[in-house]
């Protein structure tokens, strides 16, 4: 392993001292590297071998990583309201967000480091990732309609980054829902996962603050081809028919935010609409098998749809009941819909009723969310069977913009900077 962790001894004070001149730990300079050196081989928006758990994924690119790459085992996802009024603040943020960003998915620790450094002041980074491998860490931010209220940004909110209607049977959490930004981090360790939503938390101190957060387990959905498909926690195997992260035309015509689909700052990103699904499970636990199946219209065992022997067979709509899920949420019942799906399971404790307070946090990627998981979710909120045992009680909508091209790039620079 190269440490390049050897500077000289006034150069790091000198770095300490400017910190501590600027009030904040949030910088991120200097060149420490911990867990050793990774080879990137495929740029962040490809999918990833999912054997290389311990690999990296490519900060830059066309397109965010976190997408349409080879979907992680572990979340930790995070709202956050923007606290300051000053734009260059700001900006400055975005800017230092992104350098950490980098750093983090590659296995280096932030600035100078965790320890070592001047015992007065705060580490630069928060230590828990130290000896970690990267474990294919992916970051990807998108911004929620309420920032486009600040910093004189409301002529470049996009047409698709609409407010989400309310749907029958939503019981939504205001503490819950909404945002002004996110940052979605996922990786195949939940303490590298943690560890990066902590670091920007703390480098936002003072600029921004965490509105809401969830921590998922056990992806309930694939883009990676050939991999064996999800269950959820009904048991139930989960995206079947979800896009690839090699189907290019079908990122392209569903996912990916073309030129003149709305402002230029957006080509090439995407829209995400996040949505936090309790399942009822106790009462599902007490559902006989054969009204299982005919909620989803598969099997449990091999996922089958119903009249077919294997997974991927195609399915026979008719076939299905009328309020089965998946005859509901096919393409070929919305006109052809499809969204790409990155969910994971929850559990958080209890509700105080012995019930455990599970279930499903759905995200969901696509070109526009007016012609994707708008109507889908109107079909499936009034027909679907399913709805017997889920609730939606938290929401939230974000444009996601594209990539960071390159080292002098930075999250948000289209929309932010006059030069673009």
């Amino acid at each position: 392993m190269t440490d390049t962790t050897s500077e000289s001894a006034n150069s790091r004070t000198t770095s300490r001292r400017s910190l501590l001149a600027m009030g904040g730990a949030g910088l991120v300079v200097g060149a420490a590297a911990a867990g050793g050196a990774v080879a990137v081989t495929r740029s962040g928006d490809e999918p990833q071998p999912v054997a290389d758990t311990g690999g990296a994924v490519a900060f830059h690119g066309a397109h965010q990583a976190g997408i349409a790459t080879g979907v992680q085992d572990r979340l930790h996802f995070a709202a956050f309201d923007v606290k300051t009024d000053d734009r260059d603040e700001f900006v400055q943020l975005l800017k230092d967000w992104t350098k950490a960003a980098a750093r983090m998915t590659e296995g280096r620790v932030i600035g100078d480091g965790a320890y070592g450094g001047l015992p007065e002041a705060p580490p630069d980074d928060t230590g828990e990732a130290l000896g970690l491998k990267p474990s294919r860490l992916t970051l990807t931010i998108g911004f929620g309609p309420s920032l486009f209220e600040k910093f004189g940004l409301a002529d470049k909110r996009p047409e698709a980054l609409v407010d989400l209607p309310k749907f029958p049977g939503d019981n939504l959490d205001k503490a819950r829902s909404d945002g002004d930004l996110c940052i979605q981090a996922c990786a195949d360790d939940p303490q590298i996962a943690v560890h990066a939503i902590r670091n920007l938390a703390r480098i936002g101190f003072g600029k921004v603050a965490v509105r809401w957060s969830q921590l998922g387990f056990g992806k309930t959905s694939s883009t990676t081809p050939d991999a064996q498909t999800p269950r959820n926690l009904f048991g139930f195997k989960d995206g079947t028919r979800n896009i690839a992260g090699t189907e290019r035309e079908a990122l392209d015509q569903h996912v990916w935010a073309g030129a003149g689909d709305g402002p230029a700052w957006m080509t090439g990103g995407s829209y995400l609409v996040a949505r936090r699904i309790r399942m009822n499970i106790e009462t599902w636990d007490r559902t006989s098998l054969s009204e299982q199946e005919d909620v989803f219209g598969r099997d449990k065992g091999e996922g089958a749809p119903v009249g077919k022997a294997k997974e991927h067979d195609a399915v026979f709509l008719k076939a299905l009941k009328p309020t089965s899920h998946v005859r509901l949420a096919h393409p070929d019942s919305n006109g052809g819909i499809r969204i790409l799906r990155r969910g994971y399971s929850f559990t958080d404790g209890t509700d105080g009723l012995g019930r455990l307070d599970a279930g499903l946090f759905f995200l969901a990627y696509q070109r526009d969310v007016r012609k994707g998981f708008i109507p889908l979710q109107r079909s499936l909120s009034r027909h679907d069977a399913l709805n017997e045992y889920i609730q939606h009680v938290g929401s939230a909508v974000f444009a996601v913009p594209p990539g960071v091209r390159d080292s002098g790039d930075w999250w948000g620079r289209a929309l932010f900077s006059k030069e673009a």
